[in-house]
């Protein structure tokens, strides 16, 4: 999936001797990938031959839910009033705010500089928007390429290269349920343009849809590790891009309303400094708010089409269920 934010959007540290068996993309004492290879859980992709390392998903929901505190409100709660009932000041997390007004699409923003010590800042945002809470839209918008060029202008390409083979491989290793139904999960290949500030880059993701029964999605995604680099297509490399952690959780307040928390954690890579290019992603993440504001709200019929294609498809799903029962 090519991109200026990840596949859905990993940070090189200097290791010290006593942590070099820690991964590169870890942020937290626990590695979310086993450089270990008699550790390592893999799955097969849909691409005959090419198995996807599934991370520690214990941990890897541990970090979403340390830094989204409305993501942990889905996973331990359900939908229990959007941001009105989250942990306001979840402890270890000092938070800085740097936007802060109700009456934006994007109406709270705030950081932390350095975190975990990564050299990069993680940025929160937090926005109430109208309209149904279909999650799976929300997703298309970072995901699908013609979505993404509408409002990421510096989007060269996004593709999903490795699709997991099987749903049903990935909820079992997250628990049966316990993170509610993956619905999606595959490796994402990212590019974007060079613009005034930077050159092209490019990631290598791991990411996933999980639905749950209040109806909220998580959203999720996590760099992959350097002895991931076979799975890259061919062509020439660009500078790598690190998306540490991202995470958007999408919670339904009322039948036409819902909120949404949007977590990104990203490296650019190379020597820019972050004061650079953090207002490049902020701006960034705020036209993708204003155009899901448009599409929500109705605007061009697209959220009309796409719940009748979500219709279609689970109707589909059901009858080849019904078909294949013994």
């Amino acid at each position: 999936m090519k991109s200026s934010l990840p596949f859905f959007a990993g940070v090189g540290v200097i290791l010290t001797a006593a942590a070099s068996r820690i991964s590169c993309s870890s942020a937290f004492s626990t590695p979310v990938f086993q450089e270990s290879t008699t550790l390592r859980r893999t799955a097969p992709s849909q691409r005959e031959g090419v198995e996807i390392e599934l991370p520690d998903f214990n941990e890897l929901f541990y970090r979403v839910q340390r830094v989204s505190p409305l993501a942990k409100q889905v996973l331990e709660r359900g939908a229990d009033g959007g941001f009105a009932s989250i942990e306001k000041n979840p402890p270890g997390m000092n938070w800085k705010v740097i936007e802060s007004n109700k009456r934006r699409t994007v109406h709270h923003i705030d950081k932390i500089d350095n975190f975990q010590n990564l050299n990069c800042p993680i940025v929160r945002f937090r926005s109430s928007l109208a309209g149904p809470c279909v999650g799976e839209k929300f997703a298309e918008f970072i995901m699908n390429l013609d979505e993404r060029k509408r409002w990421d202008p510096q989007i060269a390409d996004v593709d999903e290269i490795y699709p997991i083979y099987d749903l049903a491989t990935a909820n079992l290793a997250m628990g049966m349920g316990r993170y509610g139904d993956c619905t999606r999960m595959g490796v994402g290949y990212c590019q974007t343009k060079a613009n005034l500030v930077v050159t092209p880059r490019e990631q290598l993701t791991l990411c996933g849809i999980q639905k749950f029964a209040c109806g909220s999605t998580l959203i999720w995604g996590t760099e992959m590790e350097e002895w991931h680099n076979h799975l890259f297509p061919e062509g020439e490399r660009q500078t790598r891009a690190k998306s540490h952690i991202f995470s958007t959780a999408i919670v339904p307040t009322g039948p036409e309303s819902f909120d949404v928390e949007y977590v990104l954690q990203l490296e650019i890579g190379g020597k820019i400094p972050t004061f650079l290019t953090t207002p490049i992603v902020t701006e960034t993440v705020k036209s993708l708010f204003n155009h899901a504001k448009e599409i929500y709200s109705g605007k061009g019929g697209d959220l009309e089409r796409f719940m009748e294609e979500i219709k279609v498809r689970e109707s589909t799903l059901t009858e080849r269920s019904l078909l294949m029962t013994p």
